[in-house]
This record gives C-alpha cells, sequence and structure tokens, in this order.
C-alpha cells in the first residue's frame, strides 16, 4: 500500500497538546522502581480513553496495551520506571511539578524515558485513526516496570510467563534524533576479601581487609586499560562503584572488605570471561578473593519476586536486518537520512534481543546525556516525530 506519510506527520502534530499534557502527568507521578502503580494506572487510563484494544496489567506490573489483529506482532517498549531526583540543590525546578517551555517539557523521567512512553502510545493511536492497522500485524505497546533496577526483567516475565514474542521491538529510550541498533551489555559483580581484626592500636597483631582490597582495585583499574574494543560498540569497560567493610569498632583493623565493580560488556566478551578476568588478578589470588555476580530479588510494587543474575548481555542488531531497514526507510521518507548509532547506556534491550534473540532497534525521544541527570528534559518536536514514525513503521515493515 501507498502510505501518506503526510497526513501521519499532521496527525502527530495534532496530537501534541495532548501528548505534552500525558506527559506532564507522568512525570508529576513520582515511580522509582518498585513504585510504579500509580504510573502504570495512568497510562492504562489514557490507553483506554484512546480506544486501545485491549489493555491489560500483567502479574509483574507492566502495562500492556493492544491494537489489531494481524499476524504478525510488532511491539514499541518504554520502561516507566525513573530513579530518583538526587541533590535537589542541583535541580531548578521541582523534578516532579515540571516545567514546560515552548519546545521543551521538564522533570523526572522527561527523557528516560516517560517521553518515550507518550509518543508510543500516540503513535499506536494514529494507526488506528489513518486506518493503518492491516490484517498483517498487530501492535502492542509496553509500559514496563523495574528497568532501572534490574533492565530487562520486565521481559523476561513477558517472553517466559506471558509467552509474547513480537516479530521485532522497536525500543524508544531517548536516542539523540537518531537510530540506535545495539548496546553494550553490563553485569553487576562483587569482590570480597577477608582479613583478621585487632586493636587499631596494635595493628601488626590483625591483616587490614582494607588495604588488601586496596590492591585490588588497583590492579582493578588497570585491567580496564586492557579490555576488549568491538569496531561497532567500543570498547568494554569497568568501574568500582561500591566499597563496603566490616570492623569490630572505628579503634579495630577491619575484617572484610568488598566492592561492586560496574562491567560493561562489548560485543566479544561474555559474563563468564570477565569473572574469570578478576579471579585472575594476582591480588585476587594472593588473598582468595570471592569474586561473583549479584542477583537481583527484589518484589515488583505488585508484590512479585522474579529472581534473576545481574547479567544483562549485550545485543546488536545488524544494519541490514528487516526492522533496521524498516525505521531508516520510515525516518528517511518522513525526516530525512538518519544516523545509525548505539547507545552508551544498557536498556531492555538486554533481555529482549540479548536472552531471547527478537529483534530490537532504538529510537525515542529526548536525549542520552538527559537520563538520570538534573533538569532533564525532553523537546516537544522529538514527541511528534517519534509518535509519527511509530505511527507508520510497521505498514512499512510489513509492506
Amino acid at each position: 500500500m501507498n502510505i501518506d506519510y503526510l497526513s501521519i506527520k499532521q496527525q502527530a502534530g495534532h496530537y501534541e497538546s495532548q501528548m505534552v499534557r500525558f506527559l506532564r502527568d507522568l512525570i508529576a507521578i513520582p515511580g522509582e522502581s518498585g513504585k510504579e502503580e500509580r504510573v502504570v494506572a495512568r497510562i492504562a487510563e489514557e490507553m483506554r480513553h484512546l480506544d486501545f484494544d485491549k489493555v491489560e496489567v500483567d502479574t509483574m506490573g507492566n502495562v500492556l496495551g493492544w491494537l489489531g489483529q494481524g499476524e504478525k506482532l510488532i511491539a514499541f517498549d518504554a520502561h516507566i520506571d525513573t530513579v530518583g531526583v538526587g541533590e535537589m540543590s542541583n535541580w531548578t525546578f521541582d523534578p516532579y511539578e515540571g516545567c514546560e517551555t515552548e519546545t521543551t517539557v521538564g522533570g523526572r523521567g522527561a527523557s528516560d524515558q516517560l517521553g518515550g512512553m507518550v509518543s508510543a502510545v500516540y503513535g499506536a493511536k494514529i494507526m488506528k485513526d489513518l486506518g493503518l492497522l492491516s490484517d498483517r500485524y498487530r501492535v502492542l505497546v509496553t509500559g514496563t516496570v523495574q528497568e532501572e533496577d534490574c533492565d530487562g526483567l520486565c521481559w523476561q516475565y513477558i517472553c517466559e510467563e506471558s509467552k509474547i514474542k513480537p516479530e521485532f521491538v522497536v525500543i524508544t529510550e531517548p536516542t539523540d534524533g537518531n537510530i540506535y541498533r545495539g548496546q553494550r551489555g553490563r553485569m553487576e559483580i562483587r569482590v570480597e576479601v577477608k582479613g583478621i581484626s585487632c586493636h587499631g592500636s596494635a595493628p601488626e597483631r590483625g591483616i587490614n581487609a582494607i588495604y588488601r582490597m586496596s590492591e585490588v582495585i588497583q590492579e582493578v583499574r588497570e585491567l580496564g586499560n586492557h579490555l576488549h574494543h568491538d569496531p561497532f560498540l567500543g570498547k568494554g569497560t569497568l568501574a568500582v562503584s561500591e566499597i563496603f567493610f566490616k570492623s569490630p569498632s572505628r579503634c579495630a583493623v577491619p575484617d572484610m572488605c568488598a566492592i561492586s565493580i560496574d562491567r560493561r560488556l562489548t560485543d566479544g566478551e561474555d559474563y563468564q570471561q570477565a569473572l574469570k578476568q578478576i579471579r585472575d588478578l594476582p591480588s585476587c589470588q594472593k588473598y582468595e578473593a570471592n569474586v561473583t555476580m549479584y542477583s537481583y530479588d527484589t518484589p515488583s510494587y505488585t508484590g512479585l519476586t522474579y529472581p534473576s543474575d545481574c547479567f544483562f548481555p549485550t545485543w546488536v542488531i545488524p544494519e541490514d536486518a528487516a526492522a533496521t531497514r524498516a525505521l531508516i526507510e520510515t525516518h528517511r521518507a518522513m525526516y530525512g537520512e538518519p544516523f545509525v548509532d548505539k547507545w552508551t547506556f544498557s536498556t531492555n534491550g538486554v533481555s529482549i534481543m540479548g536472552r531471547y534473540g527478537i529483534p530490537c532497534i532504538g529510537y525515542g525521544p529526548g536525549r542520552e546525556k538527559e537520563a538520570h541527570a538534573p533538569n532533564e528534559k525532553t523537546w516537544k518536536d522529538d514527541l511528534v516525530r517519534c509518535a509519527a514514525v511509530y505511527a507508520a513503521v510497521p505498514t512499512v515493515y510489513c509492506k
């Protein structure tokens, strides 16, 4: 079928004020991981108001909106939890009251990634308005929970328990106006060393676990200079992100010290290799360090606990894959030649494609640098442009 791109763009522009209102409503509801219930309720309300065919909330608390009856299932995913606000003195406006200018909407979650939720909902609405839904595809819009705490856990549940497997998924995280086709994976590592406590007035009687760990940290830091580099995704990285200790008192030698490592895995690396690299460090060998991967078992707001290792696989979709080509063609027809790149941070693609092999392609409103930052904002034009592209891409894919 011929696609009337101009009508799609005009319809998306027509919905700008409603999208802005919806986004500001979502920003006004605090929704950190495990506390998304009211955000989910507001999204479900909007989906029903816009006449989605079916709206449901699963046992984990993800909201799912369905349109169409076709054979191929095409999904648009947005996580709807946010991080906290951090140091309030860094904000120039209330992060939940938000702010609005002629061109932007500000507030916690504006770019990461409530804006993507808004554009996906209205993109699906435009499909229905303009008769774009065909017997060849149906659409699923997911508002997923707990991503900030454990990215991809929501889609582990959707794939494993709900048995949903889309043809492909558009991830609506912010992409700076570009198309993203991959990201490094990540994992969370804990390293622990033991010591022997004694009175701080005679430290030679004990073994200081912090001193031992200081050697480990220096070797971890040096290891970061020698990690694998992928031509597209870039270099694997690591960072010591936390440190803990145990000691009988402030005037005693500590008998345990542990660190957390944020390890980013580029294409060609895996979690077994990453653990072995730490275990093989001379100081870890010398001090018999216990090197393990964290696990996550925090309940969702519904009370469901769905345990998972803190390993989030790398994924890359080829530039000539059908989903990639469809999104590029759609953008080219509507807004010109796109720049194709990758995310620096991690997304739900770690499960969707990384674990389950379901193709993912990224395109979303906002900018990556706004994520987790004070005075977070997104752009009204982005909301409109993304909704328009979302509305057209399933038809382009299926034609």
